[in-house]
């Protein structure tokens, strides 16, 4: 039976999310796009509340990320008016990449100047429903239906986060550039957690840390949310004795945090699109991973959208500026009458010069922002946004929504639907879907479009 989680009723959760697409194991909960500590420091004014801040650190360089950890954490920590009972997440990959080591040390760092010592550093990078669990301290991830340890994968080689070890403490220790010896991490074992039922499992886990002390790194194994929910219990119940943990994880332990259970799937008919919106809505393609244009092939199969390309070369001389304003039209006429999606051209443009290549793609990605913001005053019925930095661009610059809330996904742990909540008077409300470049199956971004579809068409 899972554990009642009661004691972090009051609890308020800040999650400095690395990535755009972190929230999608939970609902109901806001989402700041913008950066201003206001934002996460109001809605954590209620007790029980949860707001993700989506820093996008992941595609910062180090200093930068540990910068803008504390300035956010700083402001939401301001007198007067500080949010009592907060617990800070720096949510990441549930594959391990990421400032793992910089951005939990941040936040402690933050935490101590405004006098709150960091006990715990709790390391949680399980995402059950992608199928990334802990095992005896060694991280798998299931690849073509196979639970490989995460260091025999792909992952483990990205060529800014790259790593040697599935055993976590190995892996702090590797990442710490041994700062932070294997030996002196601490390990929450599925024996700990299922010792003789749930309260006897909460039990233990608090026994061990109460243990911990000075930023103590912390394993935590899981293959089941009931796991995590132990652990969660055990954080409450540390936190009401006046202790200060902080947590490093994956999608999937914010939802115990933030004391919730079950995913909230969206179907067409709980899907509101408001009124004096049109009937059809926008796709947006950004992404360029494999998937993504598989993905892509799938909805211009189905011959319900009209397509509308932004042609890459013309984007990169004097054609410019011409060329957004005739895709703008184009993309206005067309939501007239029909569903449309919006990509870019499938063949990538790129150089030997590294930051020529960056400055490609950020002069692509502006161009694709630039058209949403011209289109977005006909009011579309709703927008997805294909790829994780694409969805962020176009949500925070596109339709400039500040703050938005999760409703749910359109499939346990995959892909968000927002709805925005601070924005333009034009966007309030608008289904914005956070689809992100590498998730789904051959046939999910159409689904998503067909049940969007469903729902304008229902009103």
């Amino acid at each position: 039976m899972p554990v009642t989680v009661s004691e972090n009723a009051d609890r308020r959760l800040l999650v400095l999310d690395d990535d755009p697409t972190g929230s999608q194991c939970v609902a109901g909960v806001d989402v700041a796009f913008d950066l201003d500590p206001a934002i996460p420091r109001g809605v954590l004014a209620e007790p029980g509340s949860t707001c993700f801040v989506l820093t996008n650190t992941r595609a910062r360089d180090e200093d930068e990320a540990v910068a803008l950890n504390r300035r956010i954490l700083a402001g939401v920590l301001a007198e007067p008016g500080a949010p009592e009972g907060l617990h800070v997440v720096s949510r990441s990959d549930s594959t391990l990449r990421g400032h793992v080591i910089a951005e939990p040390a941040a936040i402690a760092d933050e935490l101590a100047a405004h006098g709150r010592e960091v006990d715990a550093i709790l390391l949680v990078p399980a995402m059950l429903e992608a199928g990334r669990f802990t095992e005896g301290d060694v991280h798998y991830a299931v690849v073509g239906g196979e639970a490989r340890r995460v260091e025999d994968t792909d992952f483990a080689r990205d060529a800014t986060f790259g790593y040697s070890h599935s055993d976590l403490r190995e892996f702090v220790q590797e990442r710490s550039g041994a700062a932070v010896p294997a030996a002196d991490v601490l390990s929450i074992g599925l024996e700990d957690i299922r010792a003789g039922g749930a309260e006897r499992g909460v039990e233990r886990v608090e026994q061990i840390l109460a243990g911990a002390r000075d930023r103590r790194w912390v394993v935590v194994n899981a293959t089941e949310y009931s796991d995590m929910e132990v652990v969660a219990e055990a954080v409450a119940r540390r936190e009401a004795a006046g202790r200060t943990l902080v947590t490093r994880c994956g999608p999937s332990f914010v939802r115990p945090l933030a004391g919730q259970s079950g995913a909230r799937v969206v179907e067409a008919g709980t899907i509101p699109v408001p009124a004096g919106h049109l009937d059809h809505g926008l796709v947006v393609v950004g992404s360029h991973v494999g998937l993504t244009t598989t993905q892509l092939r799938a909805v211009q199969a189905r011959g319900t959208l009209v397509e509308v390309e932004l042609d890459v070369p013309s984007l990169l001389d004097g054609r410019r500026e011409q060329h957004l304003v005739d895709v703008a039209e184009r993309v206005r006429e067309a939501l007239g009458g029909d569903d449309c999606v919006l990509y870019t051209s499938r063949d990538l443009v790129r150089t030997e010069d590294a930051t020529e290549s960056l400055a490609i793609a950020r002069s692509v990605s502006d161009a694709v922002v630039e058209v949403v913001r011209r289109v977005r005053t006909v009011r579309p019925a709703w927008v997805v946004a294909k790829g994780g930095i694409t969805s962020h661009e176009v949500a925070a610059h596109g339709l400039g929504i500040r703050r938005a809330r999760v409703q749910g996904q359109f499939w346990p742990g995959q892909v968000s639907l927002f709805s925005a909540q601070e924005a333009p008077e034009e966007v309030m409300g608008t289904p914005y879907v956070v689809f992100p470049g590498n998730v789904g199956g051959e046939q999910a971004l159409a689904d998503v479009v067909d049940r969007l579809a469903a729902a304008a068409a229902s009103r």
